[in-house]
């Protein structure tokens, strides 16, 4: 495939993996990788990389220029617990980022962006069952607020100046390739950490806190997916609803405890018990499955074998 892709914010808890399996579907020539400094080796030293501010426009212009970029793949953000901390310089980097791929797009030096958005754009007022596509959205998060202002925009350039953008709205990932990036749904990804460990897990969300979940591979399925799909298939273009499983700290723990004997769990919420509070417990994806064929592969069950399995092997090399 002759398509030169340029991922900024590649050394990320998406954009790693998301690096990599990019490489492998169009060539590692063909993908360049970068981020504000050097971060994972795997992506730096296995391809084309360069040092990019992604609020810096001259920056991001000179290297689309130079590569001849066809799509851009924004993952550079601030999350939603971390974005609370340092609420001006969240907004700075969610909104102006975008705006410069936005914009190089208009001039036609790009032709197609994935922007991801999130669960986050959702907040305290939206049905939290089954949440559907369409419905209130009053996000109560620097993170989230960012995100619903994004997919406005995406949807506004591509209305007015025919902009080829396309988004999802990510649950919460779980990998066990990459550390997650400071997110409200991280206890999903160290609760596995903490059971090889230690056997136990100190719990930052209460039992009962249900959240929409995804296993990393089948959020690169999906982003990918969106990307390939036809453009007459994209309906949305503000962002897409997406889901493969949800539960509670308290259904991952049992499901852990079946694979790992005698693991056990306390509870100890903190500040992000709000913002998980004010999210989805369960999300409709009906509109993505039906218009460009989206379906998931893992379960929880599933995700944990896999999880556990994966990890043991990584934290034994260390």
């Amino acid at each position: 495939m002759n398509t030169t892709i340029l991922i900024i914010g590649a050394c990320g808890q998406i954009g790693t993996e998301l690096t990599a399996k990019l490489r492998e579907v169009y060539g590692i020539d063909n993908v360049i990788a970068s981020d504000i400094r050097k971060g994972e080796q795997e992506v730096f030293q296995t391809g084309p990389f360069e040092v990019l501010d992604a609020m810096n426009l001259e920056q991001v212009t000179a290297v689309v220029e130079k590569y001849k970029v066809d799509e851009v793949y924004l993952m550079a953000a601030l999350l939603s617990a971390t974005a609370e901390k340092n609420p001006a310089f969240a907004w700075d980097l969610n909104m102006n980022s975008l705006f410069h791929v936005l914009n190089l797009a208009k001039e036609n030096k790009i032709k197609k962006i994935f922007w991801p958005s999130s669960i986050a754009v959702f907040g305290p007022t939206t049905p939290k069952n089954n949440t559907p596509q369409y419905t209130v959205m009053e996000p109560s998060t620097v993170y989230g607020i960012s995100k619903q202002a994004g997919e406005r925009w995406c949807e506004y350039y591509f209305n007015k100046f025919g902009v080829d953008v396309r988004s999802i709205r990510y649950p919460g990932l779980i990998s066990w390739k990459t550390l997650p990036g400071g997110g409200t749904t991280d206890y999903a990804v160290d609760i596995y950490y903490k059971a090889i460990e230690e056997n136990k897990y100190n719990c930052f969300l209460s039992e009962e806190t249900g959240l929409p979940m995804m296993f990393m591979d089948d959020a690169i399925k999906a982003t990918i997916g969106i990307m390939q799909a036809k453009k007459e298939d994209v309906k949305i273009r503000s962002s897409y609803n997406l889901s493969a499983m949800s539960f509670t700290p308290k259904e991952l723990a049992a499901c852990i405890a079946e694979e790992q004997k005698d693991f056990s769990i306390t509870y100890e919420p903190d500040f992000r018990q709000a913002i998980a509070d004010s999210w989805p417990s369960s999300i409709d994806d009906s509109q993505a499955r039906k218009d460009w064929g989206w379906s998931h592969d893992f379960d929880m069950k599933k995700m944990t074998k896999t999880m556990l399995e994966n990890l043991k092997t990584k934290l034994a090399e260390i």
